[in-house]
């Protein structure tokens, strides 16, 4: 069984950067293709970013692109995601998730899902 744990949230200012990671301490992320998520109050959970399992291919949402950066780094089985030039808009929950299907961007897809991490971001 999968389980992801998110980390790497906190409250910043607008237009600094935060790095969030997701890892699974248990089992291995290798054959997982890994997206990231969001939620903000009253609003419902949307697509940021994903990374397929190798690492060959990625997508983002258009609020992310050019902003954000997903990788991992297999050998420490951890997923990030680096945001940069962060805007109040950005605040969210942010959540990991995994499945083994590919590049996807609809949460429905994803099969395991972290406990989320909270981003904050003031003016």
């Amino acid at each position: 069984q999968v389980q992801l744990v998110e980390s790497g949230g906190g409250l910043v200012q607008a237009g600094d950067s935060l790095r969030l990671s997701c890892t699974d301490s248990g089992r291995t992320l290798t054959y997982y293709a890994m997206g990231w998520f969001r939620q903000a109050p009253g609003k419902d959970r949307e697509f940021v970013a994903a990374v397929n399992w190798d690492s060959s291919s990625t997508y983002y949402a258009g609020s992310a692109k050019g902003r954000f950066t997903i990788s991992r780094d297999a050998a420490k089985n951890t997923v990030y995601l680096e945001m940069n030039s962060l805007k109040p808009e950005d605040t969210a929950v942010y959540y990991c998730a995994a499945q083994q299907e590919g590049i996807l961007d609809d949460s429905e897809d994803y099969d395991y899902w972290g406990q989320g991490t909270q981003v904050t971001v003031s003016s």
